[in-house]
């Protein structure tokens, strides 16, 4: 008998949420012998329920919710020897692995059109000991970012995301990182470094092209910018997209990175996933095809 866990977020979603709940449990119904659903209530529960369905062995866990959301979902499979295969109905005001899926972001229609015969392996990323799906960024931009109100958030989409860093951009600081890639170290002054696994970041889903859900690489772009000026040259570039080395950015690709300062008594936080996370240093790693994800 085939089972599958629908992990509601309902928070998200907003009014229409209790209604998308039950187009979904309706559709997986379609597909699956028993449906369970079970509600979030706090950070934490999705990877919880996650973690429960497979060591229960489910066939399949399905999420319902933002982009935190499904980031737990997928979190709570990480690295177990048994993996339901994964899926998710976008509820967020991003919907970065939505976009790099090709999943429809109005909500109904991505219930409406799921296919369970459409499954593909995806790649993991790994920061420390957490999990992410598109993005660890690091730097004056996205130390502006781990600052977004939820409320702004709401109000403007994606686009709370570039406002508050445009507002940072007069306090940009430089910072000599030394970056050690597949083992190889290199010393470098930026004021911003993106590592990504897809090719849809805070919305945009031109930042990196040639990013794949499943080529078992992460792509890193940092600004080459040591002044302000130099900032302002790469910003451009940065949101039209590059998959090579330019005069303002440069780009690479990777399987495994540490991130650390070379003053080792300042401290700075990444942003993984629009949320904040570790200080550095940290270690950022691919875990390739680690889950197969419908889309």
């Amino acid at each position: 008998m085939s089972k599958v866990l629908l992990i509601v977020n309902p928070s998200a979603g907003g009014e229409k949420a209790k209604s998308f709940e039950d187009l979904a449990k309706k559709k997986l119904e379609s597909f699956f012998d028993e449906v369970m659903v079970k509600h979030t209530e706090k950070g934490g529960d999705a990877a919880a329920f996650a973690k429960e369905a497979a060591e229960d062995r489910y066939d399949s866990v399905f999420v319902m919710g933002g982009d935190g959301t499904v980031n737990e979902g997928i979190s709570g499979l990480a690295e177990l020897d048994y993996r339901p295969n994964f899926g998710f109905f976008p509820l967020g005001t991003v919907n970065d692995l939505a976009r790099a899926l090709g999943i429809p972001l109005d909500s109904e229609e991505a219930i409406q059109n799921l296919d369970i015969n459409r499954v593909k392996p995806l790649d993991i990323g790994k920061v420390n000991q957490d999990y992410f799906m598109n993005v660890v960024a690091i730097g004056t931009i996205p130390e502006s970012i781990n600052n977004v109100d939820p409320e702004e958030k709401t109000k403007w989409g994606k686009l709370a995301y570039f406002i508050s860093g445009f507002k940072q951009l007069r306090d940009t600081s430089f910072y000599e990182f030394r970056l050690t890639i597949d083992g190889e170290e290199r010393t470098i002054k930026s004021s911003t470094l993106l590592i990504g696994s897809t090719n849809s970041i805070g919305g945009f889903e031109s930042i990196l092209p040639d990013a794949a859900v499943n080529d078992g690489l992460l792509h890193l772009l940092y600004f080459k910018d040591k002044t302000l000026l130099d900032t302002l040259a790469a910003v451009p570039e940065l949101i039209t997209g590059h998959s090579e080395e330019s005069d303002n950015i440069e780009y690479l690709t990777f399987k495994e990175i540490r991130v650390e300062l070379v003053n080792p008594e300042a401290e700075l936080s990444v942003n993984v996933d629009g949320d904040e996370g570790d200080e550095l240093p940290v270690t950022i790693r691919v875990l390739p095809s680690h889950l197969n994800v419908y889309y």
